[in-house]
């Protein structure tokens, strides 16, 4: 059995996941479960809140599409996902895999073969990013002139 974080640690990179490279790594795992959709893929809105400072009030900082999937394997074995934006072929990878990264028979090989190497593009355009962003910081300073009295 695998804990909340562990699963919730596999669901982000999938979701974060760029859609062209998790096809393609599935595609090499050449898996063919069979498997029926619960809740097919659907496009929906989501409200974004935030806080200022996050301490302050809260506020709605704005709508956001989001595609949802559920499926179930043969074995019962249910599969969710929520992604960011309209693929709904996405949303329906992304709960497969979550299916069956929860058996023991798949684990080991998706997450080696499928989620290590996603986690790893995530974490290179995450520094890639923040190189970018480091690069057009600006530091500001004030001087203080003694004869402000």
């Amino acid at each position: 059995m695998f804990t909340q974080e562990q699963r919730q640690g596999w669901m982000a990179v999938l979701a974060a996941s760029p859609p062209a490279r998790l096809a393609a790594l599935w595609q090499a795992l050449e898996l063919r479960p069979v498997y029926q959709p619960v809740r097919a893929p659907e496009i929906g809105l989501t409200q974004l809140q935030a806080r200022m400072g996050a301490t302050g009030r809260r506020f709605v900082l704005g709508d956001m599409t989001v595609t949802r999937a559920v499926i179930r394997l043969d074995n019962g074995t249910y599969g969710y996902s929520y992604i960011a934006g309209r693929d709904k072929a996405h949303a329906e990878l992304c709960a497969l895999a979550d299916a069956l990264m929860q058996l023991d028979a798949h684990h080991e090989r998706l997450q080696r073969n499928l989620i290590e190497p996603l986690a790893a593009l995530r974490r290179e355009q995450q520094h890639m990013r923040g190189r970018e962003i480091a690069a057009s910081r600006v530091d500001f300073f004030t001087l203080v002139r003694g004869d402000n009295q």
